[in-house]
């Protein structure tokens, strides 16, 4: 077995169907690398199967006509058994089937795999986190006079500056006094309380946060004046011209002795009806938590009604295997579901979910992962997180913690959105650091940015976004109780992409 071929597979984090793994073995290493790294690239999925490569059928051929004599004849005998006609030999006069129109694409995080963490790992991906969001900032026109912290003189002067929170606390006179880190050095800064509107602004700095500000002062102090977040801001409304809708779903928390069976069938019913909302769906999102789990809290065993993990996506790949065909699912894992917990979080666990493997018509996904749903030169982008941070965030903003957003979520995801990052101090979540980029900052502005976790739906717009935190089919826990948190479940978001229009659909008991 070619160890260099295996490597490539582990390191790209790819899953292969059986007859494509054999097709790429038989072939040099180097070309299989290439031609695996291409197909990723270009159908924008990590689980490559023989209707992956047909459908990216122009790569393929290209791809062969370019190899070496022996493994080019390797190659289309193979695609040939495949049922693809290559056309590459002059005397195959078979002309082939144009593939259809790629109707999505899948960004997956990068979940490379787990390693010895060192402090230079969380060093690099906070340096790569600020490059990130610093050249979002650039963009900003407001940032007059920019420099980099190194520059600043001890002159006074009026300046703006890019710079990470490393430290924020509140003076004797209530002012507040921020500490800002670039690549090239630190700065204090203070806010005065009588500055109301970005005083307002400051206390809402986390650590962490990387924003622009403009100042004026010299090297020992500035003196902000205003501050400005990365913000995600969606010019214009994507809309299809095809009829169809989008639903989206989370938290089905399979295998709880709480799991809501009858409410959830409903919803099957309901989707293999003749309903006129529900013939048009054309694409469904699972945004996580989709089993109970084992051992995710102490005690659990108690609660549960399906004991394994294996039981708990039998029952899940059962209620999936009813939905119609023509209806292409996305899956991303929580914290409950077979995969590690820290985030980014990768697909879930063939070992403890061979079934969901088995279902033509889901495609599991990372956590986060974006999608971008075509048609012709349009993309509708969606964002999927299952939104660990949001209690986080609740927690940390004054401002969310006094309404008590746990019953309104969709305001927790707004700072998401207005800080371009998921999840941006530190503890808010555990995570994987990665050197490169950092997969948790919204590189992309989505048309929609769908959560779960809290077990609320709740709809917000911000600046052109539509932010939907899930419901979820699993009544009140014991831990829920205790915390105060009242589930909203049963219910599902249904968003028509042609006229914009939502629906909340109930299918809790009458």
């Amino acid at each position: 077995m070619n160890q260099e071929l295996l490597q490539t597979i582990k390191d790209r984090g790819l899953l292969l169907e059986k007859e494509v793994f054999d097709l790429v073995s038989s072939i040099d290493a180097q070309a299989a690398r290439i031609f695996l790294e291409n197909v990723e690239r270009l159908s924008g999925q990590k689980v490559i199967t023989r209707s992956v490569i047909n459908k990216n059928y122009e790569y393929v051929q290209s791809f062969v006509r370019n190899l070496p004599g022996n493994d080019k004849s390797i190659l289309e005998n193979t695609f040939v058994k495949f049922g693809i006609s290559l056309e590459i030999r002059k005397e195959n006069s078979i002309i082939p089937k144009p593939s259809p129109p790629q109707e999505y694409r899948i960004f997956y995080a990068n979940t490379k795999p787990d390693k010895k963490l060192e402090v230079a790992d969380f060093t690099g991906n906070f340096r790569s986190r600020y490059q990130q969001l610093q050249r979002i900032l650039m963009r900003r026109p407001e940032l007059t006079n920019l420099v980099s912290i190194n520059k600043i003189s001890s002159e006074r002067q009026s300046l703006s500056i890019i710079g990470m929170v490393t430290e924020k606390r509140v003076t004797k006179n209530k002012n507040l006094i921020i500490v800002f880190e670039d690549l090239t050095g630190s700065v204090s800064t203070l806010v005065k309380v009588d500055r109301e509107e970005v005083f307002q602004k400051a206390e809402e700095l986390q650590l962490d946060d990387v924003v622009g500000i403009k100042a004026s002062g010299g090297r020992d102090m500035l003196f902000i004046h205003d501050i400005f977040f990365p913000d995600a801001i969606l010019p214009e409304r994507t809309r299809f011209e095809e009829d169809m809708s989008i639903a989206f779903l989370s938290d089905v928390h399979c295998g709880s002795d709480r799991h809501l069976g009858e409410s959830f069938n409903k919803f099957l019913d309901w989707i293999n009806s003749e309903h006129e909302a529900a013939k048009k769906i054309k694409y469904i999102f699972f945004v996580g938590d989709n089993v109970d789990g084992v051992g995710i809290f102490p005690g659990q065993e108690s609660v549960l009604s399906l004991k394994s993990m294996k039981e708990q996506y039998a029952l899940l790949a059962s209620y999936l295997k009813r939905i119609p065909k023509h209806i292409t699912m996305f899956m991303c894992p929580g914290q409950h579901d077979a995969t590690r917990v820290a985030e980014p979080q990768p697909l879930i666990d063939k070992r403890y979910a061979p079934l969901l493997y088995e279902i033509e018509n889901l495609v599991l996904v990372t956590n986060p992962c974006l999608v971008k749903l075509l048609e012709k030169e349009k993309e509708f982008k969606v964002l999927m997180y299952h939104g660990a941070s949001i209690h986080t965030f609740i927690n940390e903003i004054k401002e969310l913690r006094e309404m008590k957003a746990h019953r309104t979520p969709a305001k927790a995801v707004r700072h998401m959105l207005k800080r371009r990052h998921l999840a941006p101090s530190h503890s808010s979540v555990v995570y994987i650091p990665n050197i490169e980029y950092d997969p948790l900052v919204i590189a992309e502005v989505p048309d929609v940015l769908c959560t779960g976790e809290v077990h609320r739906m709740d709809i917000e717009n911000y600046n052109g976004v539509l932010i939907i935190t899930g419901s979820c089919w699993q009544a009140q826990t014991p831990f829920e109780e205790k915390v105060g948190n009242i589930p909203d479940p049963c219910k599902v978001a249904v968003l028509n992409l042609k006229s914009r229009e939502l629906k909340l659909l109930d299918f809790g008991e009458a």
